[in-house]
């Protein structure tokens, strides 16, 4: 205990750690406070009476990342999502248009590159604000008329833009990823009350009482700790640069290392095949009486859903570590460096070694992401209640361990930078690399 209140005195005595701590927090509440402010014109009364949720578990979904904004028809109500969603759409036109990627290595390609993200994301807010309208606002909780669909489509996108503009801020002037912190706190906010409820449901007649309760803790306590070491396992290969002599000094001859991550594609494999999976729940919504085959397709908790996604996501993270690491770039920028493997001839043979090792490494990585993907389903087959079995894996558990280990990371930074001890005694805390959000670029 003592450590903890010396290492928080030495972090509140950093003049510009304690003002950058300041500014997040600042930053986040003027979020939260955002997401409880209702459209204008909605009855939230006859809203919640309603329970906006003719999206059933796409609703869930959506919700957890926005912190509840999205069943309350806040302003805030579309999050950042469309911001993530042109995100990607740039960065998969990174992959497939040769323009795009040259743009990509430039600091004044980025930049524009930045630019038509923020466009293509009012695109994206003016074509689905009037669908989340529809689809989740209760017909007799909104206002009739063009006027107000307009300017409800106007703040909506607005809203998003400012959400967007509050992440930057952080990334800028505050601490960590904002992007990420946005949506961590959101996933965040939910977490008390589905704590609570799961709580009240384990103490109530039939619940299993204060020892199952304890063992629940305990199993997630430790998936947790599972999915720190997924975020934070390396494989490191040996580099060791040739001995440079000019005049009387001498360059190289040193040995480093190369990191390759066990999971580096992030979250966006469960991202993406959520995507997918969630398809059939998008068709079964078509029909008044949807067919029994489709129902069951559609079933989150099914057998048929959960297979699917596990294999889509362990597909999905060696498609997307191909993307994101490039063995032949760091063959090439290995050479280039005068630099090799021990062992291994430059070049293609590298290259060669590099892509086998990445293979191995990423097996046992996609295997456990598929895992964590679905176990949200196996807590909620165990009885433990829908809310509170969204922290035991899927999306929501990854970017929250992620996400908190990048801020640490950047707090531990600026006590060393400062000559103060680390956060932890023994080791450093290692966060995602390049401070990304979501495996993209934040």
């Amino acid at each position: 205990m003592k450590n903890l209140i010396d290492t928080i005195k030495n972090i509140w005595r950093i003049e510009e750690l304690r003002s950058r701590i300041l500014i997040t927090l600042g930053l986040l509440l003027v979020y939260r406070i955002g997401s409880f402010i209702v459209l204008p014109g909605v009855d939230s009364a006859r809203l919640a009476a309603s329970g906006a949720s003719g999206g059933g578990g796409i609703v869930e979904i959506l919700s957890i990342f926005t912190g509840g904004a999205f069943t309350r028809a806040s302003i805030f109500a579309l999050g950042i999502m469309p911001y993530i969603s042109a995100s990607i759409v740039m960065q998969l036109a990174g992959i497939a248009v040769p323009t795009v990627q040259k743009m990509q290595r430039e600091e004044s390609g980025r930049r524009k590159i930045n630019q038509w993200t923020r466009y293509l994301t009012i695109l994206i807010c003016v074509f689905q604000a009037p669908s989340y309208i529809y689809a989740t606002i209760d017909a007799g909780a909104r206002p009739e008329g063009q006027f107000w669909l307009f300017t409800s489509i106007v703040i909506l996108t607005c809203s998003t833009l400012f959400v967007m503009w509050l992440g930057e801020r952080i990334t800028e002037r505050g601490l960590g990823n904002g992007i990420s912190l946005i949506i961590m706190i959101g996933i965040l906010a939910q977490f008390p009350q589905s704590f609570a409820q799961e709580v009240v449901g384990r103490m109530g007649p039939g619940g299993g009482g204060l020892v199952l309760l304890l063992v629940e803790v305990v199993i997630w306590v430790l998936i947790i700790a599972g999915c720190i070491l997924l975020v934070q396992g390396t494989r490191r290969i040996p580099v060791q640069f040739a001995k440079r002599v000019q005049g009387n000094k001498q360059y190289g001859g040193v040995r480093n290392y190369i990191p390759l991550k066990v999971n580096a594609a992030g979250v966006m494999p469960i991202i993406f095949a959520q995507a997918i999976v969630l398809v059939p729940m998008y068709a079964a919504q078509a029909f008044e009486t949807p067919p029994n085959w489709l129902v069951g397709i559609a079933n989150s908790q099914g057998p048929f859903y959960n297979f699917s996604l596990f294999l889509m996501v362990v597909l999905f993270t060696y498609f997307y570590t191909a993307i994101t690491v490039n063995p032949n770039q760091l063959a090439d920028d290995m050479k280039r460096n005068g630099g090799f493997i021990p062992g291994v001839k430059p070049g293609k043979s590298t290259a060669s070694h590099i892509d086998e090792l990445l293979s191995r490494i990423t097996l046992p990585g996609a295997i456990f992401l598929g895992f964590v993907a679905i176990l949200p389903a196996f807590a909620g087959m165990m009885g433990i209640k829908q809310g509170f079995a969204q922290f035991f894996g899927g999306t929501s558990l990854l970017i929250m361990v992620g996400v908190l280990l990048d801020t640490l990371q950047q707090i531990e930074s600026h006590l060393l930078m400062r000559h103060y001890d680390g956060l932890m005694k023994t080791g450093r805390i290692k966060g995602r690399s390049g401070g990304q959000a979501f495996g993209m670029a934040g």
